[in-house]
């Protein structure tokens, strides 16, 4: 229905299909371009004027009046590992060197103009490439300034992009700028599940007869996309119901007015479906279930959703006298969920029925240095914003927003011959080696005579992403509830950065006799405050093992991707106790990773009126530096960066 409801009305502004994988996002996006009408364009124009009012301003310009053709609306896939001249489009290097003219080479926005632009996987596409796609989607047009080259295009398009939330969430502020967000599952229904399986198998044996066979649905639907189109202009959208969400959207404490746009176009554009001229309460309800739930997350590891209780009893005092589940034609919403059902849970309050006397005998359990048994969970500790720490050096990560790299994007600090295929030619570089050569290479015309010699690859320095590794110490010596809250806070603290900053995470845990890995290193972020929440505490501390253990999830980690530099995080006291000379061992394995030149940061938990310092000890041995709970707080040290960075580069 969201779909529909873009095609019906482009201006609700893009879907964003969240779900698991295999559930048929994909399919279900592919088989929209087949639902839209046909559109008119001028013949040659590359970017799909209309003819009934072209663009004045549109690069091919001037077009042959009353010049006209139809063909169906195009679908156009950006890849994720698209650049952003496939994006844009950029300057025709071809026709630049060649006849020395500038020439626009148009982008993948100016083909979706008209049409439906789909993004899978769009929580993996580089940040900057989704800013500047949400940015041509929100204005309708795309504004290239690049190269000497200055051109403005429409670029109106249907926005849809897929992605599993495992793989790593979007930052809030992309979040919003999708009109609407739907959630998606596989049915847990047998009968359901038989049916979808048939219909691929149907598919799969004959694909043409498949598709004659469901021919007259399709045409039907398209059809009624055409008539809720021709329909739409005429929908009333009166003061009662913008009244309805108005309250709404100020009841769910949305930030900004874009929620109350979106939820007017998608509430009209509904009215439109349903073959209404008036916009009723229930498609208001309707529009709100698909509006505002990704936009009220307070924080990147609160679910979205909404309480469907709570809409209408607002809905309902807001003057709301239409039945709000009475509309056959809406979408679902999950309106028949149970609100214990919902994503409203508590957060972080894990330990709120906990025994009082639960952190008195982890003091207990930290004195005595051992200890084996198990405390509950305890809950998170109010996250904070916590300082940038960052891999010393220049790498040649994914892109991010943490370390200094060489990146394909990024601000252009120099050229260089290219070492390889060239991927980002540095056209004033190119033309200063190759202008000295001209006259003994016979130029005779406008065109500069360039050989593979004067090709330079433009240096570009950005921002990586990184791999953030937690070691966290779970054992006795930590278990108190009170220090331990504040553990986790802290750590959850620096999830939030590096969810920020588009970091793989991993988290090492150790207590008792071993150290394991609770989660491998992942883009999703929300897994590891996951598994952290439910972490639970007690034993001896076996510190040589979580090193140990994290030296491991590295080693492997580099092979699988080599480019991406490792940050390791130990939260630790420093103590260490379990097996034969456990301080021996934990020293051993510390010196591995300076030995290495990995960058490390110690956060050191030690409380009480006597330190022993031994976390500290311990980051000298890793090549870090150590910081405490209370000087990890961004508002707190100012030279945390300048130290990791100066004792990683004496270590390597």
């Amino acid at each position: 229905m969201a779909l529909l409801l873009n095609a019906v009305s482009p201006a609700v502004g893009g879907v964003l299909v969240r779900g698991e994988k295999g559930t048929a996002k994909s399919t279900a996006v592919r088989a929209l371009a087949a639902l839209l009408p046909e559109v008119d364009v001028v013949p040659g124009c590359r970017f799909s004027c209309d003819p009934a009012a072209p663009d004045p301003t549109c690069p091919d310009a001037p077009h042959e009046p009353g010049a006209a053709t139809s063909r169906p609306a195009r679908m156009v896939e950006l890849p994720v590992g698209a650049s952003e001249d496939r994006l844009i489009g950029a300057l025709d290097i071809e026709r630049a060197l060649s006849e020395g003219v500038k020439a626009f080479e148009p982008g993948l926005l100016a083909t979706a103009n008209r049409g439906l632009l789909y993004v899978d996987e769009v929580n993996l596409l580089h940040d900057h490439l989704i800013d500047v796609l949400l940015d041509a989607a929100a204005m309708g047009a795309s504004y290239v300034e690049r190269e000497g080259v200055s051109v403005r295009h429409a670029a109106r398009f249907l926005l849809v992009g897929t992605m599993n939330p495992e793989e790593g969430e979007l930052r809030p502020q992309l979040l919003d700028r999708f009109g609407l967000t739907v959630e998606v599952a596989a049915s847990r229904e047998p009968d359901q599940r038989v049916e979808v399986v048939r219909r691929r198998l149907a598919y799969d044996d004959d694909p043409a007869a498949f598709a004659t066979r469901w021919a007259g649905e399709e045409a039907a639907v398209r059809a009624r996309i055409g008539a809720a189109r021709k329909l739409l202009p005429s929908v009333r959208l009166g003061d009662g119901a913008l009244r309805q969400i108005a309250a709404t959207c100020a009841a769910f404490e949305v930030d900004g007015m874009r929620a109350d746009i979106v939820m007017a176009r998608t509430a009209t554009a509904l009215a439109a479906w349903a073959g209404r001229t008036d916009v009723l309460a229930e498609d208001v309800r309707q529009a709100a279930l698909l509006a505002l739930p990704h936009r009220r997350r307070r924080n990147p590891f609160d679910a979205p959703g909404l309480d469907e209780d709570k809409l209408d009893e607002t809905l309902e005092e807001s003057g709301g006298g239409d039945g709000p589940d009475t509309d056959p034609d809406g979408p679902d919403g999950g309106g028949g969920q149970p609100p214990a059902e919902g994503p409203e849970g508590p957060q972080g309050g894990g330990d709120a029925g906990a025994p009082a006397e639960a952190g008195d005998a982890g003091e207990a359990e930290r004195s005595a240095g051992a200890g084996s048994g198990e405390r509950s969970p305890v809950g998170a500790a109010e996250p904070f914003r916590t300082k940038v720490l960052s891999v010393p050096g220049i790498g040649e990560g994914a892109a991010g927003r943490r370390s200094r790299a060489r990146t394909e994007h990024g601000r252009t600090t120099g050229a260089r011959r290219p070492g390889g295929p060239l991927t980002t030619l540095h056209l004033a570089a190119t033309v200063q080696a190759a202008a000295p050569h001209q006259r003994a290479r016979g130029r005779s015309g406008p065109g500069l005579v360039i050989r593979r010699d004067d090709l330079r690859q433009a240096v570009r320095e950005g921002h990586e992403s990184n791999l953030v590794l937690f070691v966290v110490d779970a054992s006795g010596s930590m278990a108190a509830r009170q220090r331990m809250g504040a553990v986790k806070g802290a750590v959850v603290s620096l999830l939030l950065d590096a969810y920020q900053r588009r970091d793989k995470v991993g988290l090492v845990t150790f207590r008792g006799s071993a150290a394991e890995v609770a989660l491998p290193p992942t883009s999703s972020v929300d897994a590891a405050a996951a598994r952290l929440e439910s972490l639970p505490t007690g034993g001896r501390t076996p510190l040589a093992a979580g090193l140990l253990k994290a030296h491991d999830v590295l080693r492997v980690e580099r092979l699988r991707d080599p480019a991406r530099r490792p940050l390791v995080v130990v939260v630790t006291d420093g103590r260490a106790t379990g097996g034969a000379e456990p301080v021996a061992l934990a020293s051993r394995a510390a010196r591995l990773f300076a030995a290495e030149g990995v960058a490390s940061v110690v956060v050191d938990c030690e409380s009480g009126p006597v330190r022993l310092g031994l976390a500290g000890r311990l980051a000298g041995e890793l090549g870090g530096s150590a910081v405490t709970l209370d000087e990890l707080r961004a508002d707190s040290i100012a030279g945390l960066v300048r130290d990791v960075q100066g004792t990683s580069r004496r270590a390597a």
